[in-house]
């Protein structure tokens, strides 16, 4: 069974940094592209980052790009969410999943494996 865990999320302040991590296990995690979502309460669920397989590419919302980096480490069976220069809307619960597909999805229903989620709060 693959299991997917977040962790790294906290109470932080506007322009500091934060690294979320995820960890996969129970599958082959050189095989799935990843990403990285995030739900605010009474918002839409919103696509922040996704990174192939290889991680030779990667991708961003239009929100969090030139702010937030995305990679992995195959070898940890591991991928990261790097957030700079964070601001009070990136405040929400950040969830990491996992898609088997063969093509690179930026939406939520085409991935296959979720965790429960990291809560990221920033104060002004």
């Amino acid at each position: 069974q693959v299991q997917v865990v977040e962790s790294g999320g906290g109470l932080v302040q506007a322009g500091d940094s934060l690294r979320l991590s995820c960890v996969v296990s129970g599958g082959d995690f050189s095989t799935y592209h990843m990403g990285w979502f995030r739900q605010s309460p009474g918002k839409k669920r919103d696509f922040v980052a996704a990174i192939f397989r290889s991680g030779v590419s990667s991708f961003y919302g239009d929100d969090v790009r030139g702010r937030f980096t995305v990679t992995r480490d195959n070898t940890k069976n591991s991928v990261f969410l790097h957030m700079n220069n964070v601001k009070t809307e990136d405040t929400a619960v950040y969830y990491c999943a996992a898609d088997r597909n063969n093509r690179l999805s930026i939406l939520w229903k085409d991935f296959d494996y979720f965790g429960e989620g990291t809560q990221v709060t920033v104060s002004s």
